[in-house]
């Protein structure tokens, strides 16, 4: 068995921390005015007794599975549960997937769970994941708020976002880094503004 190549598993690494940095600091100008109107959103909807509705596939499930767990249980503030729901339970989505159709999914998940006041929140890297795209139209014909977490330039979610939080990356890890960094900010905010005003004791 050959042996492992040291040096270049430390180039792996540095250029990595690289690549994530850079972005970082782009992501900093780029997308702070979008993070906010997330949260002003977020905020405004839970204030009035909406809930968050997360959707994405994979990675992105993944992540719309731990952004649900910040709310529900806590972020960093000892305080009651904040309502929110990934579509992730399996045995809805590849029920609904079987007897419709996969790009149908999340579009029935998500008018299930709907109520009035809610806002739905799709994570997409290439912004064109047709059952992601597909929830966030059913949410606008609903009436839902609209956020789209996506990689460069939004894809076809773009024009189906009240707001777009688009990663100016094509890289789908580097991307999916920036989401769960957005998604903390969202939780925190959220968390903060409902304990600040009364809406959450803590």
């Amino acid at each position: 068995m050959p042996e492992q190549d040291d040096t270049a598993f430390h180039s792996l690494v540095t250029s990595t921390f690289e690549d994530h940095r850079a972005l970082l600091e782009a992501c900093r100008d780029d997308l702070e005015a979008a993070v906010g109107a997330a949260a002003a959103l977020l905020v405004k909807a839970y204030l009035k007794g909406g809930k968050l509705i997360l959707f994405g596939n994979g990675g992105s499930m993944s992540d719309a599975l731990h952004i649900e767990g910040e709310l529900v249980n806590r972020f960093s503030i000892d305080r009651p549960g904040v309502a929110a729901v990934a579509l992730a339970a399996p045995a809805s989505f590849t029920a609904t997937a079987n007897d419709y159709s996969y790009d149908d999914a999340f579009a029935r998940m998500l008018q299930a769970h709907y109520r009035p006041g809610d806002v739905a929140l799709g994570l997409s890297t290439s912004g064109n994941s047709e059952n992601v795209v597909r929830a966030l139209a059913k949410a606008r014909e609903l009436g839902a708020g609209t956020v789209a977490l996506t990689g460069k330039g939004g894809g076809r979610c773009a024009e189906l976002a009240d707001v777009l939080l688009a990663v100016p990356s094509s890289c789908t890890p580097r991307i999916q880094e920036v989401h769960i960094l957005a998604g903390h900010i969202l939780c925190d905010a959220v968390e903060r503004a409902l304990v600040e005003s009364g809406a959450l004791a803590t």
